[in-house]
């Protein structure tokens, strides 16, 4: 029996995703399954998965009939989750070998949290150039600031998914789906920890930057302005959150990604 499922939204992702994948069979940690749901690629994502899961048994890959976006896709993976805990993955990032190893034993550990996650690694095409450095437990008023925790290497109890019935699939919160499953889980009352450890690696590179748009960071200040009103937040942090996602929404592109990399140059260990 499986204790770990592996919930992995893909789109476009071809070129990565083998290294993605091959990064969750080098676990220290290896009673999982992993559901894999393609959500209306346009490249050879899903024959690329499709050769992968071939000899796997341990794989679940099942195909949206059109795009519908990370949250509805998610969802469509959680309706094979039957184990006791789900981890996130994404098809263009990499799990450091003891990454589920280190979650499942905190969590087993520590029955107060149903969340856990930890500060990631951020890489590009020219390796390394940043690492998070968000750690221990979150309060709810930190919602006004950011996410509470990063959502590609986080693992939760199958149980909380259930209660806050999964991700809001709702167009006003495309891109900040995370930051509202972290919000209705607040007011559900679950607690989760960072782990004081980098256990994930994200690719960070030119594509991401793409998905920085204007409208997203709309999206970003309704979702943070459902945290405000539903939690009775910070009014000054809210509105200085709010003037800071303006601000990046309209600089151009390569202003936010000389900025982005400089914010993370003092964190990579040298």
């Amino acid at each position: 029996m499986y204790r770990i499922t592996v919930i992995m939204g893909i789109y476009n992702c071809a070129s990565t995703l083998v290294e993605a994948l091959d990064s969750l069979y080098a676990q220290t940690y290896k009673n999982f399954k992993i559901v894999l749901c393609d959500d209306g690629s346009t490249d050879e994502t899903y024959e690329v998965a499709k050769n992968y899961a071939r000899n796997k048994d341990n794989i679940i890959l099942i195909k949206n009939d059109k795009n519908l976006k990370l949250a509805a896709t998610l969802n469509h993976c959680l309706k094979y989750a039957d184990t006791e805990y789900v981890a996130r993955m994404d098809g263009d990032d990499i799990s450091l070998p003891e990454r589920f190893e280190k979650e499942i034993e905190f969590l087993d550990s520590h029955q107060e949290y149903a969340i856990v996650s930890c500060p990631m690694i951020y890489f590009d095409d020219n390796g390394e150039f940043g690492r998070g450095t968000r750690y221990g437990e979150p309060k709810a008023e930190d919602l006004v600031i950011g996410p509470l925790y990063c959502h590609a290497p986080c693992m939760v109890r199958t149980e909380a998914y259930r209660k806050v019935g999964g991700y809001t699939d709702e167009k006003r919160l495309y891109r900040y789906e995370d930051y509202n499953l972290w919000m209705k889980m607040c007011m559900e009352g679950y607690r989760g920890y960072n782990i004081e450890e980098c256990l994930y690696a994200m690719r960070d590179d030119r594509h991401a930057a793409k998905r920085r748009t204007f409208s997203s960071c709309m999206n970003g200040i309704y979702a943070h302005w459902l945290a405000y009103r539903l939690l009775h937040l910070s009014t000054k942090k809210f509105l200085r959150y709010v003037i800071n996602a303006i601000i990046k929404g309209c600089v151009p592109r390569f202003v936010y990604n000389y900025i982005h990399k400089r914010r993370w140059s003092n964190t990579v260990r040298k």
